[in-house]
């Protein structure tokens, strides 16, 4: 399959977009209730363009003791700056800047797609299941307890979007690859969302996406971490950038993780030493 369309939004291309959201007028109306951060939702109007957008200031953030560096924010940025640089474009355009409660992440706000809405509870790329075995179709992730001492086999879809996404997450060290993060656009397009708690040093990969863990890596994924590997060199326009956002340990071991997916050639494994799913799914 190949690398979704970059469709602009409304007219505006990735750069007018980033633009529009590091120089236009933020204006609040109102909070996403349910994070455990500030999460504002905004409009951003620029040159008689405007669009609704995510604004999470930092001084909003709950200090996290395993992440004491740097911002959430800056992670999230950081992560949308991979993601562009792997041309698969499954983060919505990030910026960090100054806003009406101080710095913060925007992010354009996606409009999920009104067919792809959750199904009791679980996105449609997940489900759980009373079966030993995935479907055709499904991935298995692992047994979870569904309550009155029953169990369920987790599976998710055997989509290439979804796997795209787990290599993304395997680069950046996703610590918390749920469900709702994921938002499926008009189009087909499918973006991931809360990048806050990425990019550490230590291993924190855990999320819901492990139906392809030990299997080889697609010929694209690998052609990505090719590229990826040259634009992290020292010296390189992104590797820079991240020395801004990240710290030179966390930018090493980035550098390390890509090292280790394209010398395996494989999904990564569970480690054992950090729980590898998060809970509850959603």
């Amino acid at each position: 399959m190949p690398a979704p369309e970059r469709i602009p939004s409304r007219g505006l291309t990735e750069a007018g977009l980033r633009t529009l959201l590091a120089e236009g007028e933020l204006t609040v109306l109102g909070q996403v209730r349910g994070a455990s951060n500030a999460v504002l939702y905004c409009t951003v109007a620029h040159e008689g363009e405007e669009r609704p957008c995510v604004y999470k200031p930092v001084a909003g953030e709950q200090p996290l003791w395993d992440f004491p560096d740097g911002t959430l924010a800056q992670r999230e940025v950081a992560a949308y700056e991979i993601s562009e640089a792997t041309g698969w474009g499954l983060v919505p355009p990030t910026v960090l800047r100054e806003g009406p409660y101080g710095e913060g992440m925007c992010q354009l706000w996606i409009e999920a797609d009104a067919e792809a809405a959750p199904s009791d509870g679980l996105p449609p790329l997940l489900a759980l299941v009373d079966t030993e075995e995935p479907g055709d179709g499904w991935k298995a992730v692992g047994l979870a307890e569904v309550g009155e001492g029953r169990t369920a086999l987790l599976v998710h879809a055997d989509d290439p979007r979804l796997r795209r996404l787990a290599v993304l997450d395997a680069v950046i060290n996703n610590g918390d690859r749920k469900g709702g993060h994921l938002l499926s656009a008009p189009g087909g397009r499918l973006y991931g969302i809360d990048h806050g708690v990425t990019l550490n040093a230590d291993d924190k990969l855990r999320t819901l996406f492990w139906g392809w863990a030990g299997e080889p890596l697609t010929a694209e994924a690998t052609e990505v971490l090719d590229r990826l590997s040259a634009v992290l060199k020292p010296g390189a326009v992104l590797a820079t950038r991240l020395g801004e956002l990240i710290t030179a340990a966390e930018l090493d071991a980035l550098r390390g993780r890509v090292e280790s997916l394209r010398k395996a050639g494989r999904h990564p494994q569970p480690s054992g030493d950090w729980p590898p799913i998060p809970w509850p799914p959603v």
